[in-house]
C-alpha cells in the first residue's frame, strides 16, 4: 500500500515522501496516528496544497521539542524499587514509571516518548532515550535503587565512572600523600 508521509518516520522516510508499506502498518498505525494518508491522486494534490502549512507546523513543533530537550539534557531521575540481594528487581522499570518520575520533577512526558532499548530489571544508573519529536532525541539517566541513600551512592559512583580523568587525579593525589607519609615515617625511623 502506498502512503504519503505527513511527518518524518525513522527508517521509512521524510515528510512528503510516497512510500510502500504493509497494509496493516498503514491501516493500524500510520493513518490512525495522523502520520500518513493513502497516496491517491486527490490526497497527493491536497498534500501539495497543505505542504507549506505542514512544514511550518513541523518546524514549530521541532523548536518546542528542542527547548524541552535543553531542559532535559544531563538530567537524572531516581526510581525506587524493591530488589534482591543480587540487584535484580522484583519486576521492571517501565516507560510509564520513568514518565511519572519526570512528572514529579516538573517535566511532563508521555510514556510513548520514553524509548527503552531493553527493559530495566537491575539496580544501577541506566541511560534512556527520550524522543520528543521525530527529529529530536535526548539521553537522560535513570537511577534505579532500593532507597534514596543507595541512589545517592550510585549517582556519585556513576559520576566518577563518567569522568575517569578526575578519578585518576584523585587516586594519584592519594598515592602521593601515602608516599609522603611513608617517606616521613622512614626518615623518623632512621633517626631513632
Amino acid at each position: 500500500m502506498q502512503v504519503i508521509l505527513l511527518e518524518r518516520i525513522p527508517k521509512l522516510g521524510q515528510m512528503g515522501d510516497i512510500v510502500d508499506v504493509a497494509p496493516g502498518y498503514a491501516r493500524n498505525y500510520l493513518i490512525p496516528q495522523g502520520k500518513a494518508v493513502r497516496a491517491t491522486k486527490e490526497a497527493i494534490a491536497e498534500f501539495e496544497k497543505r505542504r507549506k502549512e505542514l512544514e511550518a507546523r513541523n518546524l514549530e513543533l521541532r523548536r518546542e521539542a528542542e527547548a524541552v530537550a535543553e531542559r532535559l539534557r544531563g538530567r537524572s531521575v531516581t526510581v525506587i524499587r524493591q530488589a534482591s540481594d543480587t540487584g535484580h528487581l522484583y519486576g521492571s522499570v517501565t516507560p510509564r514509571d520513568i514518565a511519572a518520575a519526570f512528572a514529579e520533577e516538573g517535566v511532563t512526558l508521555d510514556r510513548r516518548q520514553v524509548r527503552l532499548e531493553r527493559t530495566i530489571k537491575t539496580l544501577g544508573v541506566h541511560e534512556v532515550t527520550i524522543v520528543l519529536h521525530p527529529e529530536v532525541e535526548v539521553s537522560v539517566s535513570v537511577n534505579v535503587a532500593r532507597s534514596e541513600e543507595e541512589a545517592e551512592v550510585q549517582a556519585s559512583a556513576a559520576g566518577l565512572l563518567e569522568k575517569p580523568e578526575e578519578a585518576e587525579t584523585a587516586a594519584g593525589e592519594e598515592t602521593a600523600a601515602a608516599g609522603e607519609a611513608v617517606s616521613e615515617e622512614g626518615a623518623r625511623g632512621g633517626e631513632t
